[in-house]
């Protein structure tokens, strides 16, 4: 795919949209941003992300959320994207037992609305963010693109594994080119505080203990979001075949048989426990953590580990930045940020 085309990254303002807009804006692109910038976390934070990309010509934002009836047709009426990138989405396990209607709002009618608008103006590729909670009750592991996940364990995955299948049914009936992609645990500088490398290290630097759920017992697929946005940008150019192209499905495969669709795994295909993670913040901050042993929390699954395979074949990569050197870089960015 060529540069000097027009991407609108949706949820531009958050963690991952952050650096998919700096990636993109880097390799060319004009990008057209839009961001809600909810109070679900510190605003202030978003709002410093947004300033740092508005530095660049070629970026425009707009702060409004993507379920307002008509903003997202009249962007892609004017705008005509070339490519898709949309990361905006009501985030958080735990946040939607007790806040379901913004994850309907937001995910589910806000998704709606890009499909829409989509179908009215078609662009070339379209990659929308699901998740690894999207495999759900499963606990056949490493996860694979091609499994069954029909059993979510909370709300917000639930949502994410609708996006799928509304955007499957648009790729039918539309010919709509559309790449989900689930990721894995994201973290790295300018994270989300509401995700335990960010709350950890706040109550580490602070003195204060940190709630370790399951009592430790986790394993995680952290992916460093640097290495996510990589696996993105290739993505953007392995637009799926729509059906007919003369193409044999590989065994492994998730491309639909009767839409240019297909789901990928992004992920370190490495997972780590949850100790590890707080060895390595331990290493970064030279600060001992005090742990308040907690019980599994609602909604939650205990391990996540990715087959990357998918995505390897597809774009020739793979995510690889250690556990260590990951942390190390949050925590460099965060002492740096909140001056500690």
């Amino acid at each position: 795919m060529q540069e000097n085309l027009t991407a609108l990254v949706t949820g531009a303002a958050g963690f991952i949209g952050y650096f998919t807009c700096k990636r993109l804006l880097a390799d060319g692109f004009r990008v057209i941003g839009v961001d809600s910038l909810s109070d679900y976390y510190d605003p202030e934070l978003k709002k410093r992300r947004q300033s740092e990309l508005l530095e660049d010509p070629n970026c425009r934002m707009i702060n409004e959320a993507i379920e307002k009836p008509g903003l997202l047709m009249g962007l892609f009426e004017a705008e005509r994207p070339d490519v898709v990138v949309h990361l905006a989405a009501q985030a958080g396990v735990r946040y939607s037992i007790d806040n379901p209607r913004s994850y309907l709002e937001s995910n589910l009618v806000g998704t709606f609305e890009l499909l829409e608008a989509a179908r009215a103006h078609p662009p070339q590729h379209m990659l929308l963010a699901s998740t690894s909670s999207a495999y759900g009750a499963n606990t056949e592991m490493p996860y694979r693109e091609t499994m069954k996940a029909d059993h979510q364990m909370s709300f917000y995955a639930a949502t994410k594994k609708a996006n799928e299948a509304m955007a499957h049914s648009y790729a039918h009936l539309f010919d709509l080119p559309i790449t989900m992609f689930r990721f894995f645990t994201v973290y790295g500088p300018w994270g989300r505080p509401d995700m335990a490398l960010f709350k950890f290290t706040r109550a580490m630097l602070s003195g204060e203990p940190i709630d370790v759920y399951n009592h430790g017992e986790m394993m995680r697929d952290f992916t460093y979001v640097e290495d996510l946005v990589e696996a993105v940008r290739r993505l953007i150019d392995a637009s799926p075949v729509r059906p007919g192209d003369p193409v044999d499905i590989e065994e492994g495969d998730s491309l639909s048989p009767v839409a240019p669709w297909r789901v990928v795994n992004i992920g370190n295909s490495k997972p780590v426990q949850l100790g590890d993670m707080i060895a390595a913040i331990e290493a970064a901050l030279g600060v001992t953590a005090k742990r308040n042993l907690m019980p599994m929390q609602p909604g939650d699954v205990p391990a996540t580990w990715a087959d990357a395979e998918l995505l390897r074949r597809l774009t020739g990569y793979v995510p690889s930045t250690d556990i260590k050197e990951g942390v190390a870089s949050f925590t460099r960015w965060y002492r740096d940020y909140y001056d500690v």
